[in-house]
């Protein structure tokens, strides 16, 4: 029995049992009850729920017990308010509230059926009605109408018809409510085929909204693909169609098995749960898991920290395979409904192996048996799916019978050599591998095929660097080295596109990608460990012992590429051949510049812009010289400087700047200046030297022109200004993000500033209006009297504050260039760099370079230091620096 059929049978019935004492709710609501009883008896209705929900009571008992609590408030109201109005007005619930699903903070919806005979009375006592309901605290979603009106607007409007189709009589004759079946009925709107077709679309257009995965790390319970709601069109469809009033008796009409039922069921009670929770945590309607309340969420549902997994992992990865089961069912009954509603042999059906036939444009197996005799048909079945790119999909019924046939995917499945060689064959096709991948993990063959896959099904890692879960991750990476080998997308991916499509074995990349992150939650390094098991699966499945070290090597380094480009001094010769040596050659450049850059990508699409592109792609083509010139014969920094500055001198003579202009000022650039700027970067800040009057001891320019992938701030400024502090200061209050900061003490004790700087969006700087209130700014926060007071305004974003990043601190000696590096790692905030900034100059610390680089929640920078007398710090000055630091940083989260 469903909810909505339990209340229908008692709708008209005596007080029954609410979870509130039965006396205490008829005195409450003895007569006309007044609006300080009605708020009692909610808030007590709430409180006892809240109760039983902690003592883990069946979420269907306490949805239905919220939903008669309402019916016998609306009810008691409702008598007293309609004496007189006679017969031909009655009160129904529709929607959510019409199915007895209401959870705390739940809308209720409410359709007032008028017969129109008095009117002017009918509105004063709707007006009255809901006035009452509104003052006692309800959220009221109503609707006033006649038959003839219910139906016009059901006819144009498919909401309002879904609305009427779970609609259950509260108060009133009934009369008129048992027309209102007749006036919507098939045979006047709305048939089964259209009913569906536009339920299909909507379905489709609303997924799409959650960008068409159940992944996301903040999804809505109810809307995101998986949720609740893929649920409620099912039932909304069936009923249009067979007239049934739950989803049990869909295993009447030979839609579902019990088992499948069992699933589905048990998937919602778990997705009702944590709506229910979210009411109460939150004490509004509230559908978004957000990270603000996914760890309350976890307590209240009873998680617990484990030694690898914290409590709201384990929530969330129940939570993700949940979503993933009712995906599944979705999908192969959204099939069986439209078989049945459309008719299912109006296609020949078509062989497409000896155990594989193809009807209505949907593979199926050619008996029930086929998975039984052949197990490796679990593996062909995707591969000519693949091979036939133009089906549809699987048949719902093959679907069921390889979820009953998973047990075959054993050792002795994974060991067969037939099955290498499919899976293979399945990783070297030319079209369609996401697009299997993803539907050989939705119905779980790929999680038992390999089984460290499997533990990583619906993991999430909290935090905001990761935008989805750890297997939807690394399908997306796949998908973005896929799109990168197809010349047809190389619009996406231009650079990733450009090396990938020269690749030998593109499968060895696709096997780094599959493997990368497959160690993710076990402890320890999940990059060594996922080479390990990359290692052996590559073995095991025949390639060579060069191709199989390649992809574990793959594995290992995955993120190296990544973190050189990001945090340290590419303008070091150093650092390029150190990183020249790790790669050893071309070919393994190339394989792990590709999954680098599908790697960021698929992590989180908002990390990826074109400054990493810009930054991974100086590394790549730097790192190829090198192995070009061969490590017996690295680049020189004298060579490099002298290529830098006659580029340059040509810039400036391009542009008609003096040449005497040009050569005073450079006698004032180090060395050092010339190896961390690009000749583009050196002639425009020679310029804007030359052109500035020579006494002006603070200058500031701005310039998007110079890159086309970052906007650069260039400040010109004494030392004594310490202009570090105040320039990021001014920078993060004008809401850009800073990526890169050199700062070259000059001969003439002034320093020269260069800030690489984005906007939120990861844009350059367009607007020449907005540059210049960037350069006031700047000017107006250097030519301040003291920087003690500076703040930054700008809010912290929420999904920041969701997280605490404890600060850490280290310190490493770069013997090459003499400096000291700090690693600072915190939680994201504005005013972070004004606070470091502001530590450094109080120790009396000069930064010469810094990387900033924003990971999520957390900032982690990079700062090459040295004292003021161009010292690297020493051991007591590192651990006075670090105590300070702490304790600024600290005191600010």
């Amino acid at each position: 029995m469903t909810l909505e059929s339990d209340l229908d049978n008692e709708a008209q019935a005596a007080h029954k049992n609410t979870g509130v004492d039965d006396t205490a709710l008829r005195e409450a609501l003895n007569d006309m009850p007044s609006v300080s009883a009605c708020r009692t008896l909610l808030a007590e209705t709430t409180s006892d729920l809240a109760q039983r929900f902690k003592a883990n009571e069946p979420i269907e008992t306490l949805l239905r017990d919220r939903a008669r609590a309402i019916d016998h408030i609306l009810n008691r109201c409702w008598q007293q308010l309609s004496n007189g109005l006679g017969s031909e007005i009655d009160l129904i619930a529709v929607g959510g509230y019409g199915r007895g699903e209401l959870h705390p903070s739940s809308d209720i919806d409410l359709l007032i059926l008028h017969g129109a005979t008095d009117r002017p009375s009918v509105e004063s006592f709707v007006a009255k009605f809901l006035t009452f309901l509104w003052d006692i605290g309800l959220e009221v979603g109503h609707s006033v109408r006649t038959l003839e009106q219910c139906e016009t607007e059901a006819a144009k409007d498919l909401s309002v018809l879904t609305t009427l189709l779970e609609s259950r009589l509260l108060a009133g004759s009934g009369s008129l409510y048992a027309q209102l079946p007749e006036r919507i009925a098939q045979d006047k709107m709305w048939t089964s085929q259209a009913f569906f077709a536009a339920k299909v679309e909507e379905q489709r257009a609303r997924h799409l909204r959650y960008h068409d995965t159940a992944y996301n790390l903040e999804p809505n319970v109810k809307s995101s693909p998986g949720g609740l709601r893929d649920i409620q069109i099912l039932g909304w469809i069936a009923r249009r169609r067979y007239g049934t009033s739950s989803l049990s008796e869909l295993v009447d009409k030979n839609q579902l098995t019990t088992g499948q039922l069992r699933i589905l069921l048990s998937s919602q009670s778990f997705l009702w749960r944590i709506r229910f929770a979210l009411h109460l945590i939150t004490g509004r309607r509230e559908d978004r898991l957000l990270f603000d309340h996914q760890i309350k969420v976890a307590e209240l549902l009873g998680y617990e920290d484990a030694t690898y997994t914290l409590a709201v992992e384990q929530l969330m990865q129940r939570y993700y395979r949940s979503v993933m089961e009712v995906t599944r069912l979705n999908e192969m009954l959204m099939q069986m409904f439209e078989e049945s509603i459309y008719g299912s042999d109006s296609d020949p059906i078509v062989k497409l192996s000896p155990n594989f036939q193809v009807r209505n444009g949907y593979i199926e197996s050619i008996s029930d048996d086929v998975f039984t005799r052949e197990p490796s048909t679990l593996l062909e079945i995707f591969l000519l799916l693949e091979k036939n790119i133009e089906l549809k999909g699987v048949a719902a019924r093959t679907i069921a019978l390889i979820k009953q046939h998973l047990w075959l995917i054993d050792e002795g499945f994974r060991q067969n050599p037939r099955n290498h060689r499919l899976f293979l064959e399945i990783l070297r096709a030319p079209k369609g591998l996401t697009r299997t991948l993803r539907r050989m993990n939705t119905y779980g063959v790929l999680g038992l095929y390999i089984p460290a896959f499997g533990r990583i099904v619906g993991r999430m890692q909290y935090d905001l660097f990761h935008a989805y879960t750890v297997d939807a991750h690394t399908l997306f990476v796949v998908e973005n080295l896929r799109r990168m080998s197809m010349p047809e997308f190389n619009e996406e991916f231009p650079r990733g596109s450009q090396v990938m499509q020269t690749l030998d074995k593109p499968e060895i990349v696709y096997l780094g990608g599959l493997f990368h992150d497959i160690a993710k939650g076990r402890g320890g390094d999940h990059s060594e460990l996922g080479s390990v098991d990359a290692e052996a699966f590559c073995l095991e499945h025949g390639l060579s012992k060069y191709d199989a070290r390649l992809v574990a090597w793959l594995v290992q380094q995955h993120l190296t590429l990544s973190i050189t480009a990001q945090k340290k001094d590419l303008n070091d010769p150093n650092v390029i051949l150190e990183f020249a040596r790790l790669v050893g050659d071309r070919i393994h450049l190339d394989y792990l510049y590709t999954l680098t850059v599908a790697d960021l990508r698929g992590t989180n699409p908002q990390l990826w812009n074109s400054w990493k592109d810009s930054l991974f792609w100086d590394l790549y083509q730097s790192t190829l010289r090198a192995l070009r010139r061969g490590f017996a014969n690295p680049i020189d920094e004298d060579e490099l400087i002298i290529d830098r500055q006659e580029s340059a001198r040509q810039l400036l003579r391009e542009s008609k700047t003096n040449d005497k202009d040009w050569t005073a000022i450079w006698s004032r650039f180090s060395q050092e200046y010339f190896r961390r700027h690009k000749p583009a970067e050196i002639a425009w800040q020679t310029q804007v030297l030359a052109n500035s009057d020579p006494n002006e001891n603070v200058l500031v320019a701005a310039n998007s022109k110079i890159s086309p992938v970052n906007t650069l701030v260039m400040v010109y400024a004494a030392k004594t200004l310490h202009s570090f502090a105040r320039t990021t200061a001014a920078l993060d209050d004008s809401g850009l993000n800073i990526v890169d900061a050199r700062i070259i003490p000059l001969e003439n004790d002034f320093t020269i500033d260069t800030y690489l700087v984005l906007e939120a969006d990861s844009r350059t700087v367009s607007d020449p209006r907005r540059l210049e209130v960037i350069e006031r700014r700047i000017l107006s926060a250097l030519k301040a009297e003291s920087a003690n007071d500076m703040v930054v305004s700008r809010r912290t974003p929420r999904k920041v504050k969701a997280f605490s990043v404890p600060v850490q601190i280290e310190f490493s000696r770069d013997l090459t260039n003499e400096r000291t590096i700090m690693e600072i790692t915190v939680s994201d905030r504005p005013g972070i760099l004004l606070q470091i900034g502001a530590a450094l100059e109080k120790q009396g610390i000069a930064i010469q370079n810094a990387k900033i680089s924003t990971i999520g929640e957390r900032a982690e920078d990079v700062f090459f230091i040295t004292t003021e007398s161009n010292e690297p710090l020493s051991e007591e000055e590192c651990a006075s620096l670090k105590s300070e630091l702490q304790t600024v940083l600290s005191a600010a989260r």
